[in-house]
């Protein structure tokens, strides 16, 4: 195992969590393994840079739930940034027993909260729901959410809660659609209160990824940063396909690394966060091809040919279907969170997200617990939102999403929230930076099976695909979840190790859950949940 090598192409979570694995289960050297990566910092579409004067940026954040049992594990053995004593799951745990959601505030329209505690269900709907979760992904093939329900279920605050809370588009994949039921059936009796999801106390970048990297570093991990990978070349040996060389440019070079046959390679195919494009105040984000970026390309490349390796263009080629905007807003007065206190009834970091139902951008803003950077001054708050409809006009600024700058941003938000009179004195003490990104909810577009590549293709000795674009039967995208379970499947048959990941949770195969859950779709008026426990605790 010493003259065994790994390389690992991206340094997403994915591909962070494969080497943490490499070490633990498969007792690697970290000397050994070589992260190689196109961008100057680490993390993939787990990001966040920035500092209070220029504004903090993060693309977007991940929800966590009890059912992460993959992620869970990966974080029972990293240790804490700040406390070597503790790990970060630890911190996690302690924080979500002293922070704890309950939101009074899931939906406004017309700048008041609206009721969210029934679904708003048709018995149409009801109907049209079990029958998706019933269906086999085979007859849900390219078939996308709208073509199973009437158009009034997109109107539901069933609807604007779990599309929100998810990023799904009427548009998106029925089969993705029918794992998420499956998957988070579990959270109907307390989806208005978002009371089952688990929050870092920090943004993700800096309460994972960071103490993670520096774990990885601690075990003598290499890190090629600015390094894109640009071809593989493959090999037959003793009547297997290995991976025989990686090729990859770096600034002005162009240079291979060659790989023996029980070296170990990792490949992270595509990105949602590719081609990303940031505006400011005074300008708009600019709408990026995946040409320049080169997140895609590798995958495109070498599935010419090779069926086996999936079809990239099926997730690349829908700009129109795929693309988002989010915004990160920096602020240096706090009348903006005193009034949404007041205003949701909830004080930031308790309430998750908020959702204005009558925004033609449907936006949702998240006031997190602050502070929510390592380094954020304690008279500086942060909060970050996004909009689905980013090509629709605004109800106030006449202008599609995507062509409108920060401050224009959050005169929207204000208008909404009717904050108008306070308007000029939160945007002169405010930076509001916007992402625009081509490919966000791509993961998420029609397809059938064969357009992801399976976490090891059959027939290939030492290649495995982990990313939000390789096949793992029942699990979700566009989750922490399924990119370290993707991790924990590659090291473990790369290596042909004993062991599997732990089975997919499905709530719906819970007699109790689904019971509870069958009582909130068919509730007409508000019950309180009761106290949620994990099924088989």
């Amino acid at each position: 195992m010493s003259e065994r090598k790994s390389y690992l192409v991206g340094s997403g979570i994915a591909s962070l969590a494969s080497a943490a694995y490499l070490i633990r289960e498969g007792h690697m050297s970290g000397g050994d393994i070589i992260i190689i990566e196109a961008e100057a910092s680490a993390g993939g579409s787990l990001d966040s840079s920035g500092d209070p004067d220029k504004g903090y940026v993060m693309r977007g954040g991940r929800m966590l739930n009890f059912s992460y049992v993959c992620t869970y594990d990966l974080l029972s053995f990293v240790p804490s940034l700040d406390n070597p004593s503790k790990t970060v799951l630890d911190e996690i745990t302690e924080f979500n027993q002293r922070v704890k959601t309950d939101s009074h505030c899931r939906l406004v329209s017309n700048g008041q909260k609206v009721n969210s505690s029934t679904m708003g269900f048709s018995y149409k709907d009801r109907f049209d729901m079990l029958e998706v979760m019933m269906k086999s992904e085979e007859s849900l093939s390219n078939q996308r959410i709208e073509d199973c329900f009437e158009f009034a279920f997109f109107e539901t605050n069933f609807w604007y809660m779990w599309a929100t809370m998810f990023g799904f588009q009427p548009w998106h994949s029925a089969i993705e659609f029918k794992r998420y039921l499956h998957r988070f059936i579990h959270e109907f009796p307390r989806i208005n209160a978002l009371s089952g999801v688990d929050r870092t106390p920090y943004n993700q970048y800096d309460s994972i990824v960071r103490p993670l990297m520096k774990w990885l570093k601690g075990q003598g991990v290499h890190f090629m940063m600015e390094t894109e990978v640009t071809d593989l070349e493959f090999a037959d040996v003793e009547g297997e396909k290995t991976v025989s060389k990686i090729f990859y440019r770096r600034n002005e070079d162009v240079n291979h690394i060659s790989v023996n046959p029980e070296d170990l390679v990792f490949v992270t195919n595509g990105s949602m966060t590719s081609s990303s494009s940031l505006g400011s105040m005074r300008t708009a984000p600019l709408l990026k091809s995946k040409k320049e970026s080169g997140d895609w390309a590798l995958w495109e490349h070498i599935a010419f040919n090779r069926p086996e390796f999936g079809r990239p263009e099926v997730f690349s080629g829908r700009v129109d279907e795929s693309k988002g905007l989010s915004f990160t807003v920096t602020l240096k007065d706090p009348l903006f969170f005193r009034l949404m206190e007041k205003f949701t009834g909830n004080v930031a970091g308790t309430g998750g997200l908020v959702t204005l139902t009558d925004s033609s951008w449907l936006m949702s803003l998240m006031l997190a617990h602050q502070p929510h950077f390592i380094d954020q001054p304690r008279d500086v708050t942060v909060f970050w939102g996004n909009g689905l409809f980013v090509d629709r006009q605004g109800n106030f600024v006449k202008k599609k999403m995507s062509e409108c700058t920060g401050e224009e941003i959050l005169t929207e938000i204000c208008s909404h929230l009717n904050f108008n009179e306070e308007m000029p004195q939160i945007i002169k003490h405010a930076n509001c930076i916007p992402c625009l990104m081509p490919f966000i909810t791509s993961q998420f577009l029609t397809r059938e099976q064969g357009d992801r590549p399976p976490v090891v293709p059959e027939g290939y000795r030492n290649l495995a695909f982990v990313s939000q674009f390789c096949e793992i039967p029942e699990d979700v995208v566009f989750t922490v979840e399924y990119s370290v379970r993707a991790a924990q499947t590659a090291v473990f048959q790369l290596l042909y190790l004993d062991k599997e990941p732990p089975p997919v949770f499905d709530a719906a195969r819970d007699f109790r859950v689904l019971f509870e859950s069958l009582k909130t779709m068919f509730r007409e008026t508000y019950e309180p949940p009761g106290e949620h426990h994990p099924p088989g605790s």
